[in-house]
């Protein structure tokens, strides 16, 4: 999704949460200076998603039993940040992991250390995250929710668990199956309640209902 696609939901999200840009583009410079060249991750990247079956994995509490329905092998397996600790713990070394730093730090730098791919977003709300754990990362992108830079890439979606699947249609995926998400869990923040809703939003936006 270009940006000037993104931008209007954007722009939409931080209305309704009452936020403003500057934290996010502050957070985007930030990460910049600390990130590799990220063509040699784009290229990877490309040849694990496009055309290929990709499984898409939230944190809900339900994905230890969808993975037990499921056989991840023929996949390539995107993990949204905290359900990496999950896929690790039933022998899953996801692939690649979409990660706004807040899940378990350890297990992200084992993931990481045993293959897997970081797309690590850097937002208003997690600049000490970002200075701790981007140094310590290989074969990592840095992402944004605001306007991208040179190598600071914006696929679209807001959420960790959107923006795997924003990530699977932006390379191509010959399909996308997704598990471990409840966008109906009402016993959670009012805040995450209002993320789930625009996850839902967002992922009807690429033709995905769930």
């Amino acid at each position: 999704m270009k940006y000037e696609e993104w931008e209007p939901y954007y722009k939409a999200i931080l209305e309704d949460f009452g936020w403003t840009p500057e934290g996010d583009e502050a957070a985007a410079r930030l990460i910049s200076p600390m990130l590799p060249d990220p063509s040699p991750v784009l290229k990877k990247i490309r040849e694990l998603i496009e055309g290929r079956d990709v499984l898409v994995c939230g944190k809900a509490p339900g994905l230890a039993g969808d993975l037990l329905k499921i056989d991840p092998s023929g996949y390539t397996v995107i993990a949204a940040d905290g359900s990496t600790s999950i896929l690790l713990r039933n022998g899953i070394v996801p692939d690649i992991i979409v990660s706004d730093l807040d899940g378990s730090h350890d297990d992200l730098l084992k993931a990481n250390s045993e293959g897997s791919i970081i797309l690590a977003h850097a937002h208003a709300d997690n600049i000490d995250s970002v200075k701790k754990m981007v140094p310590k990362l290989k074969n990592v992108i840095g992402t944004t929710q605001a306007g991208p830079m040179e190598n600071v890439f914006n696929f679209g979606g807001f959420s960790d668990g959107d923006r795997c699947v924003f990530l699977a249609k932006e390379f191509g995926a010959k399909s996308i199956t997704i598990i471990g998400f409840n966008l109906d869990d009402t016993n959670v923040t009012p805040k995450k309640l209002k993320k789930l809703k625009w996850a839902r939003k967002l992922l009807g936006v690429l033709g995905i209902k769930l």
